[in-house]
């Protein structure tokens, strides 16, 4: 298996290669960073100032030999019906997006803290590939398929899969 890292706007080289080189060290797998696209105004909606995740889903196409993409922005993602969302997955197709957003310290109006931003960016990408496996939420609320509805939750979950889900993970 092969995971594919395409930033979707402006993402520095720096964190791509850093969630690159984590996201390898959980699955075992090669992970290679290609470009992505910096149009993210289709799926903008200007009451909400957030952008839609799923149309942003809907345009990250997988290139050929590409088996699992995700998508990585820097914008705030919503899905209808809930306030935000930290990612999305689309189980057929093996494309995901995660937003750093409000992973970041400084969306809370506190001081920068890299070390953690970067730990709950891998967290969300491992989560929302672990979809692309056909895995559902995990009621262990240290497993990474732990669904977080905030920060805290996925403060708390691992960066790992349970003894439940890791079974589950076909590479």
């Amino acid at each position: 298996m092969k995971i594919t890292l395409k930033p979707l706007g402006d993402i520095p080289d720096q964190i791509m290669e850093e969630l690159k080189d984590r996201v390898g060290g959980i699955f075992h797998c090669p992970v290679e960073i290609k470009a992505g696209f910096s149009d993210l105004a289709q799926a903008y909606n200007p009451e909400r100032r957030q952008y839609f995740s799923s149309k942003l889903l809907a345009s990250l196409k997988k290139s050929e030999g590409e088996e699992k993409v995700v998508g990585i922005a820097d914008v705030d993602l919503y899905v209808p019906r809930l306030n935000f969302v930290f990612g999305e997955a689309d189980m057929v197709s093996g494309t995901t997006i995660v937003s750093m957003c409000r992973l970041r310290q400084e969306y809370y109006g506190l001081a920068p803290d890299e070390a953690l931003f970067q730990e709950r960016a891998t967290k969300e990408i491992v989560h929302e590939v672990g979809h692309t496996f056909g895995l559902g939420h995990c009621p262990n609320n240290k497993c990474v398929m732990h669904f977080s509805n905030s920060l805290a939750d996925t403060d708390l979950k691992e960066a790992h899969f349970c003894n439940m889900c890791r079974p589950k993970i076909i590479l």
